[in-house]
Parts: structure tokens; C-alpha cells; sequence
């Protein structure tokens, strides 16, 4: 079935892809929304191709234009490795200060976190670079002590 959904997907968005190549599919699978788990049907789809360049392809393709499914708008994303989602988990509980008290965060590939100050934008790669700058700016102090 989702095998089905990611070639309607392809042939809507990349017909060029169907002639050059026989793209396969190695496996296909739903994966849980984290930010809402109550949601009866998950909403991310990994697809596992059964060549990197066959992946290469596409992805490069997406970057030109934008993706849709049915007419509305979808995004496309590499695969993350479980370090790297790990990693990105650890920014939970900061991003979600963060965003309370409107510095607009964003998770940035792979897992650094970005977020606005004062007209700046500052980006860490771990909770230590962070912890480093803190000194310097007691506002952000104040407001993330009990998460890290």
C-alpha cells in the first residue's frame, strides 16, 4: 500500500524519473507523529529505496520544486540515522521553552538548534555551546534553567 502511495507521489510530481530509471522500493513504512501521538494515522512515510542514487534522484528533484500529493503541498526529507534522531530529540524540552516564550526555534539539519533574540539568530550544535553563551545573556538564563 505505501508502495502505491510513493509511486502516485513520484508519478505526480517527477514523470521524468519513471522513464530514466526503475526506482524500487526496499521497504516502506508508517512512523508516529511525535508532537501528536493522538492522531489516528500517522502522518511521516519512510520509504527505504533500494539505491542511493536512485535517492540522489529524488531528492534532487525536490529541491527544485515543490511536492505535492493530491494537490497539497508535501515535504521530502533524507533519512536520519537513530544518532542523529537522538540527537535532535535531545532539543525537545529547550525547543519547547523556546517556542512558549516566542524565540521561533527551528531544528536545522541534521540537530542543531536555531532560534531568535533581539533581532539575532543564534545556532548551537549541542546543549554545551549553549550552556557556554548563557553567562552572557541572563534572560535566556532565567528561562531555560530548569531544562538543561
Amino acid at each position: 500500500m505505501l508502495e502505491n502511495l510513493f509511486v502516485e507521489i513520484r508519478e505526480e510530481n517527477f514523470p521524468h524519473l519513471r522513464k530514466e530509471t526503475d526506482i524500487q522500493v526496499q521497504e516502506a513504512q508508517r512512523a508516529p507523529n511525535k508532537r501528536s501521538p493522538k492522531r489516528p494515522t500517522p502522518r511521516h512515510i519512510i520509504i527505504k529505496l533500494s539505491k542511493i542514487k536512485d535517492k540522489k534522484r529524488i531528492m534532487k528533484a525536490g529541491e527544485k520544486k515543490q511536492i505535492t500529493y493530491k494537490g497539497v503541498p508535501e515535504r521530502l526529507a533524507v533519512d536520519f540515522s537513530a544518532e542523529t534522531l537522538q540527537a535532535r530529540r535531545e532539543w525537545d524540552d529547550t525547543f519547547k521553552v523556546l517556542k512558549e516564550k516566542n524565540f521561533q526555534p527551528t531544528i536545522l539539519h541534521p540537530s542543531k538548534l536555531s532560534f531568535s533574540n533581539e533581532e539575532e539568530r543564534k545556532a548551537f550544535l549541542d546543549k554545551e555551546k549553549l550552556m557556554e553563551s548563557i553567562p552572557t545573556r541572563p534572560i535566556l538564563q532565567e528561562m531555560i534553567k530548569g531544562v538543561l
